[in-house]
């Protein structure tokens, strides 16, 4: 079997000449995000990345890169109903969105600046401080986030 060397199990597409990356802390500029995301979703891409391929992080200039910052962290009703003719909301949906800067030092042509967005929805019962305390809520919404980054930086979907 023989091949262009680039493509692997794991779903990846990495130039073997990339062999490091690195993230920068992720910030987070939405105003009613909790102080735990900006450290939580930096380490966790760091881990996907970890786990998903073969490539060592280095602190900084990695031959592909992250920075960027979490922009939006919404709660909001997301099925209004009816009820004795009063409008309520049914469910209530957390949106996160984050803005990524990815640099490939290798191919600048696959650089790219983008804003990756997930939500999940709560009973509308739960409130936003609800949703914060419940660690796996937000968790599954920013590895949705972190897989759609991971799929467009380095498995080219």
């Amino acid at each position: 079997m023989t091949g262009c060397g680039v493509y692997s199990f794991n779903g990846t597409n990495i130039d073997p000449a990339i062999r490091t990356f690195s993230i920068q802390t992720i910030q987070t500029t939405a105003p009613n995000a909790p102080a735990f995301l900006t450290q939580r979703f930096t380490e966790d891409l760091k881990d996907y990345f970890q786990r998903n391929t073969s490539l060592k992080l280095v602190p900084r200039d990695g031959d592909i890169q992250f920075d960027g910052s979490i922009v939006a962290y919404d709660y909001a009703p997301a099925a209004i109903q009816k009820v004795n003719n009063v409008d309520l909301a049914g469910s209530s949906r957390l949106t996160i969105q984050v803005k990524v800067r990815f640099v490939n030092s290798k191919d600048e042509k696959a650089s790219f600046d983008q804003v990756f967005q997930s939500f999940g929805d709560f009973p509308s019962t739960q409130d936003v401080a609800a949703v914060n305390n419940d660690q796996t809520a937000v968790r599954k919404i920013t590895s949705n986030v972190i897989t759609d980054i991971f799929n467009k930086s380095v498995a080219n979907w």
